[in-house]
Parts: C-alpha cells; structure tokens; sequence
C-alpha cells in the first residue's frame, strides 16, 4: 500500500494538470502584450457577398478581426502591430472543408484497418499541416479518432486546421462503417473490432446500443455525431441502395445530440434514406447523389443542410475496380443532378471533399473546390466554402470549442484570413494554386506563412 499510494497521487495530479489545459481551442499564449496584425490596402471577401470590397484596412488583435475600415488605420503604437502591405490584393476567410477524415486520408484502407493508432496519429499531423498550409484553417471532421489530433493542434503542439471531430462514426451491423472482415463474424457479446477499438467506426443496432453510442462521443468530446443511414461506395458489405437504420434508431443519435445542444449529420445517397434521416431530426444530409426531386423539397421546406461534393469521373475520383466501381459511377453520374436540384431549391449547401484512403488527393484539395465553378459563380463558390461552410460549423452550438464567428470577415469574428495574390471572385483558378496564391496564412490570429517578407 505505501508503494501505491505515490503512484496513485501521481495519477491524480497528472489529471488535475490535464484538466487545466485551455479548451477554448486556442494555442498557448507567450505574448506578454496583445499580438496585432494590420492589413493595409486590401479588398475584402467578406464570406457573405459574392463580390468584393473597394479598397480597405483590417486590424487584427490578438485572435480576433478588431477593425475594418474604408479609411487608413494607425493602431495604438503599444500593439506594436505587424504591418502587412496588401496592395490591393483580395483578403479573404479562411477556407473550411465540411466533410474532411483527419485520421484515414493518409493511409491506405489496409493500413488504416490494422496499423497502430500512434503511426496513424503521425500520417495525420502530416496531412493536418499540408491541410492548414493549402489555406483550410478549419475542418468538419466526419469520422475518425480525431480528438488526440485536435488537441495537439490547439495547443500548438502541431500545425494544422481547426477540426470540430465528430469521433467514431456509428454504423448498424453491415451498414457503411462496419469494417470487420468476413472471420470476424459473428462476434462475441462485447467484442470490438480493430476499428472500433482505435475509435473510427463504432457498430450498434437498436437504439438503446445507437444512444450509449452517441453519448460515448460527445463524452469523448464530439461537435457533431455522424450516423450512417444508407449504402456507401467504399464500403465492403453494403449496395448502395439500401437504406440503414430505422427512424426510431436516428431519433435515439438525434435526442442524445440536441440534449447536449448540437446535432447529428448522417451519410447516405438515396432519397428514402434522407427521408427517414428528415424524419428523425437529423440536421445535416452528407452527399445524398441519388436524391429525387421531391425529397430535394423535403430538404429545403426543412432547412436541411445538404453537404455536397464534386464526386465526378474524373482525376479525384479514387480508384475503384469491381462493385464498387459500378458504386462510384451511380454516384458521378448523380452529381450534376444534385448540384442543380440544391441550387433550384435554395438548400443550404456546404462544401467537402471527402477524400478517405487517398494520399494522393491532398495536392487536389483547393482543385476540388475550384470545380464547384460548374454548377455556381466564383464567388458563390468562395461563399460556400467559408461563410456558408461558417454558419454550418455554428450548428455545434456550446460544443464547439473555438469562442467566435468563423468563415467571415467581420469585427470580432475570428482571425483566420487569406491574403490572395489576385481576385479569385474574377479568376476562381487562383485557388488551385495556394503554394503560389495564398501569401500570407493567418489561423486564430498568428501568421503562419508570409511569402511577402
């Protein structure tokens, strides 16, 4: 007992040090005075209006926009501000991605279903820099054990994007995220698979097993539950077609969600999916290709959010071969459909990628959001992906941690901005280039790239 009783006070006070680690989201401060940053000379894309500004001046303080204003601004010399010559170049928000996996981009599905969680950790913080970097200052992460990231991240441990985690996805025996191998079933009471136990899929049936499911995430500290409603294209068991989850097992995710005061997004394709996802409360439709024309109304009489990607046949589509190939060229093919029934409706529309098991798609990031130009303007597609994406990300209530507006440039919104060599509302390519374009990165008011010194 004498030897145990050190040891457990050592366990204690390790855990009153944890409990004091900020969980506003911010990264440690060293600045013993406010951190200023002004812009002079810049046009504004606002993240609200899909035009720009006439020429302006932004003062940032600390991790927040201060002031904006038409005539030239002379902070309090105490700032010590740092003075960004902008020369009329375009100052924009941070781009946000709505449907982003932090954790299974990296890796390949193999990898990602037997490697050990720390190796997956360290493919990830990887992929979080490239991401921040390529000018995403925020992420809506759906799917994944993301929570060891995010606080690396915050507490400036590691670079990378702001991630609003939703934990593990939760999906019905053979539904979307159930990753198990043939062997593995049927499996004893009790008994998790390797992708549960890591935290990136967790499978229940009925919907007490949904609701302790849902519970266990917002424990852990989800923004957002993510529910698997229907069938998937990378999936290994379930068509396409078919419809996961009955209403009573969505409503279960729904009311765990909004008693802690947020909501729950859900994966599926089909319109009956969707239909019973509307039914039950789910706030969020993740792709939905498949929709007909009547349940795009549904959408829209409900203010349903609709997070859409620009899943075509092209050069982002991940490779497939098989069943799943066939799967991947249903949903191509639904694409332009979609896209134009949430345009004819007024949808709430956000913007995501979604790349999964694809390294290789990280360099087409910005490009994926550059070829919403198809279906909308240039500064519709800007708006999309930053303030739009913005008023998404502001669904998650108290259980975000990040304290502020986010997607917009406003006084006393948050500080994260792109500084744009060019007028991307003219020329949307600007954006595929963010290693050339992008020159200064600002992400909750710290500089962290400057190509102009």
């Amino acid at each position: 007992m004498s030897v145990l009783l050190p040891c457990l006070r050592l366990v204690v006070l390790a855990g009153l040090a944890l409990a004091t680690v900020p969980s506003s989201g911010q990264a440690f401060q060293t600045d013993t005075v406010d951190r200023a940053i002004l812009f002079r000379n810049v046009r504004i894309f606002d993240g609200k209006a899909t035009t720009l500004s006439p020429p302006s001046h932004v003062l940032v303080v600390g991790n927040r926009i201060r002031t904006i204003s038409r005539q030239p601004l002379t902070p309090d010399p105490s700032l010590n501000a740092r003075v960004i010559e902008g020369g009329g170049r375009t100052l924009m928000p941070g781009l946000i991605d709505a449907h982003w996996h932090s954790m299974l981009i990296a890796p390949d599905l193999m990898t990602a279903m037997t490697a050990d969680v720390g190796y997956l950790n360290l493919l990830a913080a990887d992929v979080a820099e490239q991401t921040l970097m390529q000018g995403f200052t925020s992420v809506r992460d759906m799917g994944g054990p993301s929570f060891g990231l995010k606080r690396a991240i915050d507490t400036g441990l590691v670079p990378g994007p702001r991630i609003f985690p939703s934990g593990a996805m939760i999906s019905q025996t053979g539904g979307h995220g159930d990753f198990r191998l043939p062997h593995e079933v049927p499996r004893a009471a009790g008994e998790l698979s390797h992708f549960e136990r890591m935290g990136a899929a967790m499978i229940a049936d009925g919907p007490d097993a949904v609701r302790t499911r849902a519970r266990e995430q917002l424990m852990l500290g989800a923004s957002q539950i993510k529910l698997m409603a229907g069938g998937g294209v990378s999936s290994l068991y379930d068509p396409l077609d078919v419809s996961q989850y009955t209403v009573e097992e969505l409503r279960a995710a729904v009311e765990a969600a909004e008693n802690w005061g947020t909501y729950v997004a859900v994966h599926a394709y089909t319109s009956r999916a969707v239909r019973n996802a509307i039914e039950a409360g789910v706030k969020c439709i993740e792709h939905g290709q498949l929709v007909d024309e009547d349940t795009a109304r549904l959408m829209a009489r409900n203010g349903t959010w609709w997070s859409l990607q620009p899943f075509l046949d092209d050069e982002d589509a991940n490779p497939k071969e098989g069943e799943s190939r066939r799967k991947q060229l249903m949903v191509s093919e639904g694409t332009d459909r979609a896209f134009a029934l949430a345009r004819k409706y007024g949808i709430n529309v956000a913007f995501g990628t979604d790349i999964l098991f694809n390294r290789k798609g990280m360099p087409r990031h910005n490009a994926q959001l550059a070829k919403l130009a198809r279906w909308y303007t240039p500064g519709e597609v800007l708006r999309i992906a930053t303030g739009d994406n913005g008023r998404l990300l502001a669904l998650s209530g108290e259980r975000s941690s990040y304290r502020g507006r986010l997607g917009v440039i406003e006084e006393d919104a948050l500080a994260d901005l792109l500084l744009v060599d060019g007028d991307p509302v003219a020329d949307i390519g600007l954006i595929e280039d963010p290693a050339r374009n992008f020159v200064v990165i600002v992400k909750d008011g710290r500089i962290v790239k400057n190509s102009l010194d």
